[in-house]
């Protein structure tokens, strides 16, 4: 079964695709979010099984199609999906978007997650979303150098969306002049 993200994005050095219920998909999906040192910079552990979570991300683009998780699958030959990108409401309930990555240890450094993210950041502007936010654990050095790579105005630490304090980014869709 896959998930409802009908439409591949495509970047120059990978495919974000939907995640699937395919056993090699769960298990990647699994070894991601069963490691302390990607779980840390998210709160813990999903409190859900893998299956349950693909599950998930379907609803969010069944919801709404400019909304979706993509698995980052790097190019042909390399080893299972690099990690997850989303992109979906914050949970104010007032219309804010939220882009995040999700990557495995043994793909970060390679740029994958600014990559990837941008891709998704354009495919939203193009889709009439004005602005897309991005919050970090101000210790994950890492994804605040993703959000300086990406362009994201810094706007200090918050809490109005997950309880905790976050560094908050926002990035401003392209005025279009005609």
């Amino acid at each position: 079964m896959r998930a409802r993200v009908e439409e591949l994005l495509r970047t120059e050095r990978l495919l974000l695709r939907a995640w699937t219920t395919d056993a090699a998909d769960l298990a990647r999906l699994a070894d991601i979010y069963g490691r302390p040192e990607v779980t840390r910079w998210l709160g813990g552990p999903p409190s859900v099984p893998p299956d349950e979570l693909v599950a998930r991300w379907a609803e969010v683009h069944a919801a709404d199609d400019r909304f979706g998780c993509w698995a980052i699958q790097p190019a042909p030959g390399e080893a299972g999906p690099a990690g997850t990108l989303l992109l979906k409401p914050l949970p104010n309930g007032v219309g804010e978007v939220e882009v995040g990555w999700h990557l495995h240890p043994d793909s970060w450094g390679r740029g994958y997650a600014t990559e990837a993210a941008a891709a998704v950041i354009d495919r939203a502007f193009q889709r009439g979303l004005p602005e897309v936010y991005a919050v970090v654990r101000p210790a994950n050095e890492p994804s605040l150098a993703v959000c300086r790579r990406l362009g994201m105005a810094p706007l200090g630490r918050m809490t109005r969306w997950y309880g905790v304090e976050l560094e908050a980014f926002r990035l401003m869709a392209p005025v279009v002049v005609e």
